[in-house]
C-alpha cells in the first residue's frame, strides 16, 4: 500500500511539474508574441523616422536644384560668374558637384571640372532624359570621376519661349548622408530596384545584393542566413558581423519618393529576456504554489492520521502557514515592484530618446537665443552696479527688461517647436510698436558701431495689429539691417522709422543710401546688390520675408525715397475688438 501511495505521489508530483512547465511555456511564447508586437512598433517608427530624415535630406537638394536652376548668373556662362555661383553654392552645401549642361551635351557651368567619361555617362541616364522633358529627375549611382555613391538631381533650365534649354544636375554625397546617423539603432538599409543596398548605417552590408530571400555580398560567399516566421513577423537569423543582430526582426517600408525600399534588422534579444524572465516568474509562482498545495495536501493526510495528536500542535502549523502567506505575499509584492520598475524604464527610455531628438536642435535653438542672452547679461551686470551705487529704481526698470526678454526667448522657443512640427504661429493681435523697439534694440549694437542715427519717434499709445510677433520682428531686423548695409560708405547715415495708422497700420523704414537700382526685382530669389558669391549671402533676405509678411496677411513694397535712399512699408491688417470676439 505504501508503494502505491508512493507511485500516486510521484505521478502527481510529475504532472505538477508538467503543468507549471506548460504553463510557463505558454506564458513565454505569449509574452514574446507581445514583446515582438511592441518591438515592431517602436521599430516601425525608427524606420520611419530614418526613412524621413533621408527623404528629407533628399528634398532639400531637391529644393537647392529647382531654386539654383534658375539662378540668373547661369545665364552668362563662360564668365566665370556662373562657375563662382556653381562653386559657392557646392562649398556651402557639401555636395560632390553642381552642373549646368545644355541639352546638346555641353557643360556650360561647373563647380568643379567634370571628366569627359562622367559628363557622358550623365547624359546617358534616365534622369537627365527627364529633365529634358521639363520634369525634375532624380537618380543615384556610383560617381564615375570619383568612385563614391552619389544621389542625382536634375532639375530642367527653360527659356523664355518655354522650351528646355538645358539642367541643372546636383551630384550629393551619399557618405556625408550617413555620417550623421551612421551606427544608430536599428540597423537600416536602404534597397534600390535592382536589389542592390545603396544606402545604410551598417557599412557592412554596403552595396550587397538581394538574394531569393535576405542579403548576399555582391562578391565572394554568402554569410549564415535563415528566415522564420512567427505569427506574422518575420525573423532573419544572420551570422553578418557583431554590430548587426543575430536574431532581428525585418521591417520594411516603400519610398517611391526615391525609388527604393527601407528596410530594418531590430534585435530580438531584449524582447526575449523580457518574455524569458516572465516565464520564469510564473513558474517559480506556479511552483511556490504547487509546493505549498502538496504540502497542504500530505499534511491533511496525515491529520486524518494523527488527528488524536493534532490539536497540541495546531499553533505552531497555523504559525508555519502563516509564514509561508507572508513569503508569498512578498514574493507577489517583489514581482509587482519589478513590473512598476520594468515600466519605468521603458518610460525612461521613450524620453531619452525625445531627448536625443532636442539635443539634434540644440544648434539652432543656441543660435536664436544668444541674442537675447547677451541683453540679459548686459541687463544683469547693469542692475548689480545700479543696486551698488542705490539706484533701485534704474535697477527695477532693468529687471523688467530681463523678464521681457525672458519671455521673448519662450516666444523663440515656441516658435522654434512650432517650425520643427511644419506649423506657422497663429495670426494674433500685437502691439506694433513693442516689435519695432525689440527689432531697433537688438540691432542697437551695429548701429551704433556704424555711427548710423536713428529718428524714431514711438506713438503716444499702443499700435494693434494681426500679425505674427516674432516673424515681424525679423522682417524689421532684416529690413534695418539691409538699411545699415546700404548706408555704408555715405556720408550722412540716418535711419527713420515711422508707424502710422489709418485703413491699415504701415510700418515705415527709410534710410539716406544710394538707393534701389531695380525696385521691381528687390523681392525675386537671389537678387542681390552685392558681389556674386560674397559671403553676405544669397540674395534671399528680402524674398524671405515677403513670405513671413504674407504668411499672417500682410504686404511688403520697396521703393526709392524723393528725399533720397530707400524706404521700405509694411502694411498690417488693423485689429478690432470685434475680430477677438
Amino acid at each position: 500500500m505504501m508503494k502505491a501511495t508512493g507511485i500516486r505521489r510521484g505521478l502527481g508530483l510529475l504532472a505538477v511539474v508538467v503543468a507549471v512547465a506548460a504553463i510557463a511555456a505558454g506564458v513565454l511564447r505569449y509574452g514574446y508574441m507581445q514583446a515582438l508586437d511592441g518591438l515592431s512598433q517602436r521599430g516601425e517608427a525608427d524606420l520611419a523616422l530614418a526613412s524621413d530624415r533621408l527623404t528629407g535630406q533628399v528634398q532639400r537638394y531637391r529644393d537647392l536644384a529647382v531654386l539654383m536652376a534658375t539662378h540668373p548668373a547661369l545665364d552668362a556662362p563662360g564668365t566665370g560668374e556662373a562657375d563662382a555661383v556653381l562653386l559657392h553654392a557646392a562649398d556651402r552645401t557639401s555636395v560632390l558637384n553642381i552642373l549646368s549642361v545644355d541639352m546638346s551635351g555641353e557643360v556650360r557651368a561647373a563647380a568643379h571640372s567634370p571628366q569627359p567619361a562622367a559628363v557622358a555617362e550623365l547624359l546617358a541616364s534616365d534622369f537627365f532624359h527627364r529633365a529634358g522633358e521639363g520634369a525634375l529627375g532624380f537618380g543615384h549611382g556610383i560617381d564615375p570621376g570619383l568612385g563614391t555613391r552619389a544621389f542625382y538631381i536634375a532639375a530642367p533650365r527653360f527659356r523664355e519661349d518655354g522650351g528646355v534649354q538645358g539642367a541643372l544636375i546636383v551630384a550629393v554625397d551619399v557618405e556625408a548622408l550617413e555620417r550623421e546617423w551612421r551606427g544608430d539603432r536599428p540597423a537600416v538599409f536602404f534597397v534600390d530596384d535592382a536589389g542592390e543596398v545603396f544606402i545604410s548605417n551598417r557599412s557592412e552590408i554596403l552595396l550587397w545584393q538581394r538574394a531569393d530571400v535576405g542579403l548576399a555580398p555582391a562578391v565572394g560567399p554568402a554569410p549564415g542566413f535563415r528566415r522564420a516566421m512567427m505569427e506574422g513577423h518575420e525573423l532573419w537569423v544572420t551570422d553578418w558581423g557583431p554590430y548587426l543582430p543575430k536574431t532581428g526582426l525585418h521591417l520594411v517600408q516603400d519610398l517611391p519618393q526615391i525609388g527604393m525600399r527601407a528596410e530594418a534588422l531590430v534585435d530580438v534579444a531584449p524582447a526575449r529576456r523580457l518574455a524569458g524572465l516572465q516565464a520564469a516568474v510564473v513558474a517559480l509562482v506556479g511552483l511556490a504554489v504547487a509546493a505549498i498545495l502538496f504540502w497542504l495536501v500530505e499534511r491533511r493526510q496525515v491529520l486524518a492520521q494523527a488527528n488524536a495528536t493534532l490539536e497540541s500542535r495546531v499553533a505552531a502549523r497555523t504559525a508555519e502557514l502563516s509564514g509561508a502567506n507572508i513569503a508569498l505575499r512578498r514574493e507577489v509584492a517583489e514581482r509587482q515592484e519589478a513590473e512598476a520598475a520594468l515600466k519605468k524604464a521603458q518610460a525612461d527610455l521613450v524620453q531619452a530618446g525625445k531627448m536625443s531628438a532636442l539635443g539634434q536642435m540644440s544648434a539652432g535653438i543656441s543660435h536664436e537665443l544668444n541674442q537675447p542672452l547677451m541683453a540679459i547679461s548686459q541687463f544683469a551686470e547693469n542692475g548689480a552696479v545700479l543696486l551698488e551705487r542705490g539706484k533701485t529704481e534704474a535697477a527695477e526698470g532693468n529687471l523688467r527688461r530681463i523678464a521681457e526678454l525672458a519671455g521673448r526667448m519662450g516666444r523663440i522657443i515656441r516658435n522654434l517647436r512650432a517650425f520643427a512640427r511644419q506649423e506657422n504661429e497663429p495670426v494674433r493681435r500685437i502691439d506694433v510698436v513693442a516689435v519695432v523697439e525689440s527689432a531697433l534694440e537688438m540691432t542697437e549694437a551695429r548701429l551704433a558701431k556704424d555711427g548710423i542715427a536713428v529718428d524714431w519717434t514711438p506713438p503716444a499709445q499702443a499700435v494693434w495689429a494681426m500679425g505674427g510677433e516674432v516673424r515681424l520682428g525679423q522682417v524689421l531686423v532684416n529690413l534695418i539691417s539691409n538699411a545699415a548695409d546700404a548706408m555704408a560708405g555715405q556720408t550722412e547715415k540716418r535711419l527713420v522709422v515711422r508707424v502710422e495708422e489709418g485703413a491699415g497700420t504701415v510700418i515705415r523704414v527709410r534710410d539716406t543710401g544710394p538707393g534701389i537700382e531695380a525696385p521691381e526685382k528687390i523681392f525675386d530669389p537671389f537678387y542681390s546688390t552685392k558681389e556674386v558669391g560674397a559671403s553676405e549671402g544669397m540674395g534671399l533676405g528680402l524674398s524671405i520675408s515677403y513670405g513671413m509678411v504674407q504668411s499672417f496677411g500682410g504686404a511688403i513694397r520697396g521703393r526709392n525715397a524723393i528725399e533720397g535712399g530707400a524706404e521700405f512699408s509694411v502694411e498690417l491688417e488693423p485689429w478690432r475688438g470685434e475680430q477677438a470676439a
